[in-house]
């Protein structure tokens, strides 16, 4: 790893991002392991797009939420039936098209009674069979009130070109609490066993978010594997007999990925040390990290052995003092050019930033495969292309 990285800071001189597929796929074996036989997983592309094609053949499903993602899907070739057509707004022309496709054989989740009734109407128009899941709501914008639901599966058989395959659930992520797991799935459990007895229906499938949490800061801890026994025993403890498919993206994707970005400037105002990146909030974007408040796990490359010899604040390079990256860490002796390096990167860290901000460029993203094989994906963009304009007279 050593060689790769001097070779990526050689020809980087900006901020990058770097996923190894070893750890990622060493990762998903791990929750395998630690979850009952016969789990499936999906991964939520949101978390990560850029290893959707490593990450294909290893998990069952892969849970898409917006045209663009299923765009990244089809030409990374993920087959139609590892497809979960999700999110709150689906475009009509996604639905129109799927629908029009006839080795479409995916499934498709429904947030609204809006959406229900357009895939009842597309269905019809395209003499195409659907397999669908019921989102059940958590109290938020997502998902469908529970008399909306009982009302589709109610009518169900009014709309056989509509298969109703089970229930999806999600409702929030960073969950510690084994309390909070038990309450869900014993409420999920109930719920779907009621719709047996009411409406002689039995969910297939029930696809749970299980928001299992990640460390990101210094001081933070759980059992990991203590969280998983007792959340397997939750699973095996099912009385519904729906297969169990577990959507997760922070937990699979957060351990493979680092961020690079390197001090392009140090200073001392009013006795505070700032060093100033290349990068900024605008590229790693930890979840629960507000104004710096809390301290990321990170290093100076090539210093590690090195011991700290005072705090400093790091800033990143946008023009707002909401760019802190991290207040008050002990590093070693920096000085321009050395680099820092931030963990636990894998995840949400380069799609949630506010890339546009200052039409800065967006960060090279480079692959390392198992074998030692490093590939760039996307080379440094420039931004300045999107916020341009071009005036094109409409009238």
């Amino acid at each position: 790893m050593a060689t790769d990285i001097n070779e990526l800071l050689r020809i980087n001189s900006g901020a990058f991002y770097l996923f190894d597929i070893q750890v990622l796929k060493e990762r998903i074996a791990f929750l395998r392991k630690s979850l009952p036989e016969g789990t499936a997983l999906c991964y939520a592309v949101k978390a990560n797009p850029w290893i959707i094609g490593e990450i294909g053949e290893t998990v069952e499903r892969l849970e898409i939420c917006s045209s663009g993602e299923e765009v990244i899907c089809r030409s990374l070739g993920v087959e139609n039936q590892k497809m979960v057509i999700s999110g709150v707004y689906k475009a009509p022309a996604l639905l129109e098209q799927l629908t029009a496709d006839e080795s479409f054989d995916g499934i498709i989740t429904i947030e609204s009674e809006r959406q229900y009734k357009e895939l009842c109407r597309l269905s019809e128009k395209h003499q195409k069979t659907l397999r669908l899941l019921l989102r059940l709501t958590n109290g938020s914008q997502f998902g469908l009130d529970e008399s909306v639901l009982d009302g589709i599966v109610k009518n169900r058989h009014q709309h056989p070109l509509l298969q109703i395959v089970g229930v999806q659930y999600f409702s929030g992520t960073q969950k510690t609490s084994i309390k909070k797991y038990a309450r869900e799935l014993s409420y999920l459990d109930s719920y779907l066993l009621s719709l047996r007895e009411r409406f002689d229906f039995t969910a297939e499938e029930l696809e749970y978010g299980t928001g299992f949490p990640v460390s990101y800061f210094a001081g933070e801890h759980f059992d990991e594997q203590e969280l998983l026994k007792e959340f397997s025993a939750l699973l095996s403890g099912l009385q519904c007999g729906a297969a169990i498919v577990l959507e997760i993206g922070r937990s699979i994707a957060a351990s493979c990925g680092k961020y690079y970005t390197h001090i392009v400037d140090i200073k001392e105002n009013k006795g505070q040390h700032y060093a100033l990146t290349d990068g900024g909030l605008h590229h790693i974007a930890y979840y629960g990290q507000y104004m710096a408040m809390k301290q990321p796990c990170l290093s100076v490359v090539g210093k590690t052995e090195i011991e700290p010899d005072k705090s400093w604040t790091v800033c990143g390079a946008l023009c707002t003092m909401n760019d802190i990256l991290v207040k008050q860490v002990q590093l070693p002796a920096v000085a321009v050019g050395d680099v820092l390096c931030f963990e636990k990167a894998g995840a949400y860290c380069m799609t949630e930033g506010i890339s546009l901000l200052l039409s800065r460029d967006l960060p090279a993203v480079y692959i390392l495969k198992e074998d030692g094989a490093l590939y760039c994906v996307r080379p440094p963009f420039e931004t300045s292309t999107i916020n341009q304009p071009n005036y094109e007279r409409m009238y």
